[in-house]
């Protein structure tokens, strides 16, 4: 049996994922006759479904997909990654739009490209993303660097604003940053009432905010609930 994670050439298996047939039909025309087609899908339940079937080594994959919850090429690679462990994503899209190539890149894709790279194109990408590349058109791969060095840098911050906190503070934040009551955290850490408004004052204190409301905002824009 091949191992999947060792592909080459002549045996890549893709799975081609848009919801306009004649792309699909066109674009599986003009890829390398070396890379195998295991199956196409249209909608986001419909990939789903053929990429843990046929487990491929690389789907092409539209980012805006009819189905699911709504939430297209992104929701495929969330659902079908992992069940398909050695599957990668390659974003092929019409769309140019940073929202679009930040949100799939997120999700897990390996790279993006737009649909006017040609059948040898997305043919070398997906190689390339077989052998371990990232790849993305030209003009994409600001947006990504862009964003994703953004992501660090907030990442950063919020660490090092939670290193002001103790690890039982910060225990204590969460809590309250959901909406429980002093006498429920209390409960939950096994501490008095007292011991809780204590630890909340000197978070607000050393986090720099003036109330509990303000506390679930910072929290809910960080991702710590």
């Amino acid at each position: 049996m091949t191992d999947p994670t060792s592909a080459t050439p002549c045996d890549l298996t893709v799975v081609i994922v848009d919801d306009h047939s004649i792309f699909r039909s066109g674009l599986r025309s003009e890829l390398d006759p070396a890379l195998h087609v295991l199956g196409e899908a249209a909608t986001v339940d419909e990939a789903i479904t053929v990429v843990v079937a046929t487990q491929p080594r690389v789907v092409l994959l539209d980012v805006h997909l009819p189905g699911g919850t709504g939430g297209g090429g992104a929701e495929v690679i969330h659902a079908a990654a992992p069940l398909a462990p050695s599957t990668l994503f390659l974003a092929l899209s019409v769309s140019d739009a940073a929202d679009d190539v930040v949100t799939v890149i997120r999700a897990g894709a390996r790279g993006y490209i737009t649909k006017s790279a040609s059948g040898a194109e997305v043919s070398d990408a997906a190689r390339r993303v077989a052998g371990g590349d990232a790849v993305f058109s030209p003009r994409l791969a600001g947006f990504v660097l862009d964003a994703f060095g953004a992501v660090a840098g907030e990442i950063a911050a919020t660490t090092d604003e939670l290193d002001r906190l103790s690890a039982r503070e910060q225990e204590v934040m969460r809590l309250i940053a959901r909406g429980y009551a002093y006498k429920e955290v209390a409960t939950a850490l096994f501490i008095s009432p007292k011991t809780v408004e204590t630890h909340v004052s000197a978070v607000l204190r050393k986090l720099q905010l003036s109330s509990r409301h303000e506390l679930t905002a910072w929290a809910t824009a960080r991702k710590l609930l």
